[in-house]
């Protein structure tokens, strides 16, 4: 399978696309740092600029085209300008670059928001110029954590294929999925991420952590876990995969703590549900939040207080590692630790790429459902 990618960012798409034997064609992205990225891990792959000037013929033929265009003119939480955006229209260039190109297939994908732009004119716009152009499409909100990284972040996903929606809708939906059973809705809130095995009652920790007096006994964290879909795509089963290992932190010592689960030391006999994290963003630090009338902000990626003691009240939040981000997007530890203007990348670029990124996992998974349905249809 040979594909084109638009607004490429750091590739989610190769990152999952390539264990399947899929071939770029092309990557199209503007931003500088992503630049460096995609040139560090795949410098023999053509890299465009602004892939509105890309022509129909200037690379070889591709089968799929692939691309998240800019999200932010269709995002709740921004302006809402929509297709009226340079941003937003940048979709119907897409379905332009589309025509001059002519794939198989097409994989579009967006924040939720585009589905209510302009009273959802916008993305009724988005999938009738697809129409037009002869595309049978097909259209599923999918959420990063049911597909085994440990963050919830829902994204459209568009199919398209030349001629024939079934193809199409094939790849987003399953047997199971079209029965009226729809997945458990959770409180909305805003916390922060605990160890999945501990308790609720203990904010996520194994009750023996704490002490009489409520305060945190140091101990190891239990290793995070998450759900997600069988990587087998005929495969429906749930499958329990780790996803960072364990943290060890003395807060009454040398505050010591090694990269691993993603979560906050506190000693509050009463803190809600644990939970995973809330999308990761493209602002460093976005990605946890808490709302607790105590805090104690660890400031920095290491385990270091920052004034304070840890005590029945008091939570302790430390930032995301790029690591770790690099863990909740399904990319391989350091992928965006690259060089970069003659020096390893800092740490502001890597979080904001990875905020704007694909999560690798759920793109496997749509791959992995379009080469399914190639097999199907070339037996």
């Amino acid at each position: 399978m040979k594909y084109g990618s638009v607004c490429s960012g750091i590739e989610a798409a190769t990152a999952a696309w390539h264990p399947l034997g899929w071939q770029a064609s092309f990557f199209s992205e503007i931003e500088p740092f992503q630049r460096a990225v995609l040139a560090h891990h795949y410098p023999n792959i053509p890299l465009h600029g602004d892939f509105t000037t890309i022509k129909g013929s200037e690379y070889e033929p591709i089968d799929l085209l692939v691309g998240g265009t800019p999200c932010q003119s269709f995002s709740i939480a921004g302006l809402r300008g929509g297709l009226d955006d340079d941003r937003g229209n940048l979709a119907l260039e897409f379905l332009r670059l589309a025509d001059r190109t002519r794939p198989k297939w097409l994989v579009w994908e967006n924040v939720p928001g585009v589905l209510s732009s302009n009273g959802g004119r916008d993305f009724g716009s988005i999938l009738g110029g697809m129409v037009e152009l002869g595309y049978g499409v097909a259209y599923r909100v999918l959420d990063a954590q049911y597909f085994g990284v440990a963050q919830r972040r829902r994204r459209v996903f568009v199919v398209g294929y030349l001629g024939d929606w079934t193809r199409a809708a094939a790849v987003l939906f399953e047997r199971h999925s079209l029965q009226g059973h729809s997945a458990p809705r959770r409180e909305a809130r805003e916390s922060v991420a605990g160890t999945l095995g501990g308790s609720s009652q203990s904010g996520g920790f194994r009750t023996t952590d704490l002490d009489n007096s409520g305060a945190f006994i140091p101990v190891q964290a239990n290793t995070l876990m998450s759900f997600g879909h069988s990587p087998n795509p005929l495969d429906e089963t749930l499958v329990a995969q780790t996803v960072a290992p364990s943290l060890t932190s003395n807060p009454y010592g040398d505050h010591e703590s090694r990269e691993g689960t993603l979560v906050a030391f506190g000693g509050n006999r009463t803190s809600g549900p644990i939970d995973v994290t809330p999308a990761l963003l493209a602002q460093p630090g976005s990605g946890v939040k808490c709302d607790f009338e105590s805090e104690t902000f660890i400031k920095t990626g290491l385990a270091h207080q920052h004034g304070g003691s840890i005590g029945p009240h008091t939570f302790a939040v430390r930032r995301l590692t790029p690591r770790e981000c690099e863990r909740l997007q399904g990319f391989p530890d350091d992928y965006t630790l690259v060089p970069n203007r003659g020096k390893p990348a800092a740490d502001g670029p890597r979080y904001k790429a990875l905020g704007n990124s694909m999560a690798v996992p759920v793109m496997r998974w749509i791959g992995q459902r379009i080469s399914a349905s190639e097999r199907r249809h070339a037996a």
